[in-house]
């Protein structure tokens, strides 16, 4: 498929709201910029948006869902983890009865767990929209491996393995694809960059931007384990590092090239520029 840029939002559908759940996020903050740009009404569904919308919190979903025609739904802090499966499959029942006509799903690739919460999405009977994507290049400077960039280790139970990370621009760009082009209906795209990275060489590219210093250094499962509960976080998180151990996402996929007609953003590229922002600065001793 080649590139698709159609503007609908002289459509009667396209003045309707896009409900852009975690609007705040990684991903979401950049779909509901997008959006705003192309002239669409976005809501973003957060705690502290207007009116609030929680996952935990069921009786904020119908009226977040108000006057909405399309959702972009994504999960904290995965599909994959306990819980997300029932109530993805809930919202999107809720949705549907609200009035919403087209629901796009962040999914991971991989992720056995996070394929049971699609397949409830898909049952709502709304138009659907599946996008799998791989581990982002943005955990590294907006979220979970921050701090230990700022460290300069990053420990993690991942051996060797390799992951195709992905840059959240392109994934932004596949889900206002999907929100507002008619022919990403019924589709599931698989996402990822353009080559597979051990976290030693993510490493090594992050050293090179910050000029100092970052190690990666493998530990076991247990020790990982054990500094998620030091830090109060789930263990859960723990399970995602099987998709990278156990080989599952060690090749490439296309769907950026397929539903943007260009190639992928390469993690040096997303580094060099993070690096420019002063986010990984650390002020001398």
């Amino acid at each position: 498929m080649t590139k698709t840029t159609k503007n609908d939002t002289q459509t009667p559908t396209a003045r309707a709201i896009t409900l852009v759940i975690g609007g705040n996020g990684k991903t979401g903050r950049k779909v509901a910029e997008k959006l705003t740009v192309r002239g669409r009404p976005v809501r973003v569904g957060s705690r502290s948006g207007e009116p609030a919308f929680d996952w935990n919190a069921p009786g904020t979903w119908l009226p977040a869902l108000e006057g909405v025609d399309r959702v972009y739904v994504t999960y904290y802090p995965d599909l994959a983890f306990p819980g997300a499966v029932e109530q993805v499959g809930a919202f999107a029942e809720v949705a549907v009865a609200a009035g919403a006509r087209r629901l796009v799903l962040l999914s991971g690739r991989g992720e056995e767990a996070a394929q049971l919460g699609e397949e409830k999405l898909k049952a709502s009977g709304a138009d659907w929209t599946i996008v799998r994507a791989s581990w982002f290049n943005q955990n590294f400077d907006e979220s979970f491996f921050l701090d230990p960039v700022l460290a300069g280790v990053i420990a993690l139970p991942t051996a060797d393995g390799v992951e195709a990370f992905v840059d959240t621009g392109d994934i932004a760009d596949v889900v206002v694809a999907a929100l507002t082009d008619d022919r990403h209906i019924g589709r599931t795209y698989e996402l990822s960059g353009p080559r597979l990275m051990s976290f030693a060489d993510v490493a090594a590219e992050l050293s090179k931007v910050t000029g100092r210093e970052i190690a990666y250094v493998p530990v076991s499962d247990e020790a990982y384990r054990a500094e998620l509960r030091e830090h109060g976080l789930p263990e859960d998180f723990a399970e995602l590092f099987t998709l990278i151990l156990d080989g599952r996402n060690a090749h490439l996929v296309h769907g950026v090239e397929e539903v943007l007609g260009r190639a992928p953003r390469d993690f040096a590229d997303f580094a060099r520029e993070a690096a420019a922002t002063g986010v990984w600065d650390v002020p001398s001793a």
